[in-house]
């Protein structure tokens, strides 16, 4: 759709909702942010809230395509594509944020600029598809371990893992394709085999993942309840079969914390530089 319906506009405008972004970096590789002030201004426009400082605002600005993903906490879910225009830092949309209680109320941190972005296209609404998740979370927890290497040196640190390996947390999965647009979509069923390394079964969000080429580069993000989050990248290699088991595979070799108030990369280490300017 090139416009969105009223319950696209209802699941965006939600108090509570999670809203996923992906951005691509000037490398041309994909990223993944939280974005829960995600709205809609209308039929054709969406905005957000900027209240700390992360990589998907910078790559706005550099390559102003974005996809998204938005789930309710009774599990509606929409996404849709985006293309950004310009931000502000004044005005009625600025006051509508701030006036929200999160914002409002809160001691350390508000609404800073409000985002602007054209409507590319949007998908309606439907329900996360728990039948299926259900079944590929539990085929994936069972057949994960025989593609692990424990061998290797861990990249993931143990708090990470747990975070993919919770089988009631959100995760997401995005590339860039071959005409440079991001694209995101669930990947719920997703676990950890080890620190280095990434399954899932196809049991959900088949056409979806049918749709991601060998070698790709990937982001894919995770997150409790009570946002907690990790994003790692690395590329996906494809679907391998171990007995009974065919699961999709995602070699990690970037992994970035993306809890405010500091975000940054964590994998490869971040030598560590003095402080010159205060």
């Amino acid at each position: 759709m090139q416009q969105l319906t009223e319950g696209a506009m209802a699941v965006l405008n939600a108090g509570t909702k999670l809203g996923i972004i992906a951005t691509v970096g000037p490398d041309g590789l994909p990223h993944i942010t939280l974005m829960s002030s995600l709205e809609a201004k209308d039929p054709t426009h969406l905005m957000f809230g900027q209240f700390s400082a992360g990589k998907s605002k910078e790559h706005l600005k550099s390559n102003p395509l974005m996809a998204f993903v938005v789930v309710t906490l009774d599990k509606r879910f929409m996404g849709g594509h985006a293309r950004y225009t310009h931000a502000v830092r004044e005005g009625v949309d600025y006051e509508h944020y701030n006036a929200q209680p999160l914002f409002r109320y809160n001691t350390y941190f508000g609404i800073n600029t409000v985002h602007y972005l054209d409507l590319i296209d949007a998908t309606d609404v439907s329900g996360l598809p728990m039948g299926r998740i259900i079944p590929a979370a539990i085929a994936t927890k069972l057949g994960k371990g025989a593609f692990a290497d424990r061998s290797r040196p861990h990249i993931m640190k143990k708090p990470a893992e747990d975070i993919f390996n919770g089988l009631g947390n959100l995760k997401f999965l995005a590339y860039v394709d071959d005409d440079g647009v991001p694209q995101i979509f669930p990947v719920i069923q997703c676990q950890a085999c080890d620190s280095r390394r990434l399954a899932f079964d196809t049991g959900a969000y088949s056409a979806e993942i049918d749709r991601l080429p060998p070698g790709r580069p990937v982001a894919v993000f995770a997150m409790t309840m009570k946002m907690e989050s990790v994003l790692v990248r690395g590329p996906f290699t494809g679907f391998k079969r171990r007995g009974f088991f065919r699961l999709g595979l995602v070699d990690i070799d970037w992994v970035y914390n993306s809890m405010p108030p500091c975000h940054g990369q964590i994998y490869p280490p971040v030598p560590l530089r003095p402080v010159e300017q205060f």
